[in-house]
């Protein structure tokens, strides 16, 4: 069980929902990581690069960043299993190209824009991940 930190959940949904306004208003762009990080793969070396480029840096930056200045460890995923773990990367990567868009784009700019494909894409996302959960939690 995780703990219950709703402070710390609150800030950090305010500071994503602060820098997708940003994004938007300032690049015109909805903040899907999935996107933005594809797009920092060739042919796609354009004027919008460097601002792609500084915002994977920065989701890569803001935990180390928390890390050090609060002395706490940074969370991550770790498994043994490698196969494991680049079957659930692909998985991912397809399920984010074949729907168009990631959690990102979907959950947080799609519905803040009453998007109904986003609503569709994020209720898929949710349900799939509660299934997961539970499969792996009950049933393996």
């Amino acid at each position: 069980m995780t703990e219950f930190t709703p402070l710390a959940s609150l800030a950090g949904g305010a500071l994503i929902g602060l820098s997708a306004v940003l994004l938007m208003a300032f690049e015109g762009r909805i903040a899907g990581i999935s996107g933005i990080a594809g797009r920092l793969l060739p042919p796609y070396e354009d004027a919008g690069f460097r601002s792609r480029l500084a915002f994977v840096i920065g989701l890569i930056a803001a935990p180390l960043a928390y890390g050090f200045a609060t002395g706490a460890p940074v969370t991550q995923t770790v498994s043994s299993n490698v196969a494991l773990m680049v079957a659930a990367g692909l998985l991912v990567g397809f399920g984010s190209v074949y729907g168009n868009g990631c959690t990102s784009g979907h959950g947080v700019c799609g519905l803040s824009r009453l998007s109904a494909r986003s609503l569709v894409a994020t209720i898929v996302f949710m349900a799939t991940a509660f299934v997961t959960v539970f499969a792996t939690r009950h049933v393996l």
